[in-house]
């Protein structure tokens, strides 16, 4: 597809702010509606408080008297100079606000089905954010190519080289964000992208070539498919984008260990051009989409990745440093530049949904903001290629899955589960031997073949249980965590049935999903339980990440090695 089928994709010429308009966007009191809610007395106005000043004057400016005889008319002059004042300012607005919103293009959230169900809310009736951040190399654009060079490949599918998957718990106290490297081997699922062209399956494909087959939405189902997690957005950004970011924030500060030139070599041509002293640097423009597009210096992709993550925990400081998520005018001037810069999934397409969004980071301070990236390994298909390393992958898939935090700075309370709200009783579950069920083996992955007989193993411990009617089905459904599907149509005594096989399994309530493709109950079982008649749930505990994540914390300081080849001592 590529970024032809994201609508409303174009180059845009810049739009001058609202206050270079005129109006004082100090008038909007409430950030969350982005300026829809105006202050009576405000801009042109002046303020009501003030000696001397009334609504329609300008302060300090002369007062209009009224005579006795003509009060009736100047308390109607009054209150219609009053009102035009407000219309006017709301007005004003108003336009601004639909101006922000046309900025945007989006596209659908997803490109295919891929059987991943959002998780269960908490106590509270919250669930874990989980946003697929992705970066694209596409060149459609001359700003892209001026950029990032590659004229002949304007016409050519982009890539999508950064893809980092942003994750935001439950109580909105901690943030992850994962990558996997661009050149990882994987299955890329049957897509659609917004045109209603069809892709089908590949296997053994660079991750990088979703977006090539099926927009931003294919990225977020092969994500889905991959890891298990929910993917609620996506959000994608070009090389202009990046350069416009970089700048609207006056600079990502990050740190290199020695000196840096990412320059052609006779060994490996190309390079990035980033040229960095030694230490910490503020980068923004060019610079800032160097640093992210930095590889040779970095040695590899893994490198890369760490890098960018660098550079996402410097934003986030920055941005909390500059009060981003209460400073009217800050997000506001943000806003104008963001709208420009990305292109979203259609439920976020609009200003007041991108601030929304971003209002969910503002209480993550920086010791609970931490990125990895998924150990790979070289591929044994191709050696230029990566593969995910199994044991380290599923664990940090896990983590998201089940909303545990990367950084151990957590309070042990909230560690704790919330008490239950009081259910409403339901329905009594049926007698097992009444209750049909189907076992499915999902332990298969793009790696690993699936364990024989899991399947007709679990339906026997489930006959043992009582449930005489559970079958094992011939079929394969690979997916990484167990599940317990029951027709959505029945309602709640289809759930009661679907629990009393899930406790028959020592299954947890959390596995039990409604489905409305299902045809009856069916047990998945899944890559977290490859042996044993009864579920044992892995632990995961905070912050235990498996060995090779490249842990960046964004409360710590971080300097990025550079390859020999590349280190510069600043000053040739």
């Amino acid at each position: 597809m590529g970024q032809s089928s994201v609508r409303g994709e174009g180059a845009r010429e810049r739009v001058p702010r609202a206050r270079e308009h005129g109006w004082d966007d100090s008038l909007y009191e409430d950030a969350g509606t982005m300026g829809l809610r105006v202050r009576p007395g405000s801009g042109d106005g002046g303020g009501s408080g003030d000696a001397g000043s009334g609504p329609g004057h300008r302060r300090g400016g002369p007062r209009r008297r009224a005579k006795k005889s003509g009060k009736g008319k100047v308390l109607k002059w009054t209150a219609a100079t009053v009102s035009l004042l407000i219309l006017g300012t709301a007005g004003a607005g108003y336009w601004y606000y639909e101006h922000l919103n046309s900025n945007l293009r989006s596209g659908g959230r997803s490109g295919g089905d891929s059987g991943v169900k959002k998780a269960a809310p908490n106590a509270l009736g919250n669930t874990p954010l989980n946003i697929l951040l992705i970066g694209s190399d596409s060149r459609k654009d001359p700003k892209n190519v001026k950029l990032g060079g590659g004229k002949n490949l304007r016409d050519q599918k982009p890539l999508a080289d950064v893809q980092m998957l942003l994750h935001i718990s439950a109580d909105r106290k901690n943030a992850s964000a994962v990558t996997i490297p661009r050149d990882t081997i994987v299955t890329i699922p049957k897509c659609k992208d917004d045109e209603g062209n069809t892709y089908p399956s590949t296997s053994n494909r660079p991750i990088n070539e979703t977006l090539g087959r099926g927009g931003p939405g294919c990225t977020l189902t092969t994500w889905e498919t991959l890891t298990g997690v929910y993917i609620d957005h996506w959000m994608m950004i070009d090389f202009a984008g990046v350069v416009a970011m970089a700048d609207e924030v006056g600079g990502v500060p990050v740190c290199v260990e020695t000196g840096v030139h990412d320059k052609p070599t006779r060994q490996v041509p190309g390079g990035s051009g980033l040229k960095l002293k030694e230490g910490t640097t503020e980068i923004k423009g060019e610079q800032a989409l160097q640093w992210l597009r930095t590889r040779h210096a970095w040695g590899n992709d893994q490198g890369r990745a760490k890098a960018q993550h660098m550079y996402m925990n410097g934003m986030f400081e920055k941005l909390q440093k500059q009060n981003a998520w209460s400073d009217t005018g800050q997000l506001l001037s943000l806003a104008e530049t963001a709208t420009k810069a990305l292109q979203v999934s259609d439920e976020i397409a609009s200003v007041k949904g991108l601030f929304d969004l971003s209002m969910q980071l503002k209480n993550v301070k920086l010791n609970r903001m931490t990125t990895a990236t998924v150990p790979t390994v070289e591929s044994r298909i191709d050696r230029n290629k990566l593969q995910l390393v199994p044991s380290a992958a599923d664990k940090i898939f896990r983590m998201l899955r089940e909303d545990v935090a990367f950084d151990k700075n957590g309070d042990p309370k909230d560690a704790k589960p919330s008490p239950s709200p009081s259910a409403k009783p339901g329905p009594t579950a049926a007698a097992p031997g009444s209750i049909g069920v189907t076992v499915v083996n999902g332990t298969g992955s793009d790696t690993e073949a699936p364990i024989g007989g899991r399947a007709r193993s679990i339906s026997e411990t489930l006959q043992g249980k009582g449930f005489t009617k559970a079958r094992s089905s011939q079929g394969a459904e690979p997916r990484k965590d167990s599940v317990v599907k029951y027709p959505k149509a029945e309602g709640e005594q289809g759930k009661a049935d679907a629990v009393s096989v899930a406790t028959a399994l020592g299954l947890p309530a959390t596995a039990v999903r409604a489905d409305a493709a299902a045809e009856g109950i069916t047990v998945v079982v899944g890559q977290d339980w490859r042996e044993g008649a009864v579920f044992k749930p892995a632990k995961t505990e905070a912050g235990d990440l498996p060995e090779g994540s490249d842990v960046v914390r964004a409360d710590e300081k971080h300097c990025m090695p550079v390859y020999s080849v590349y280190r510069w001592d600043g000053k040739s």
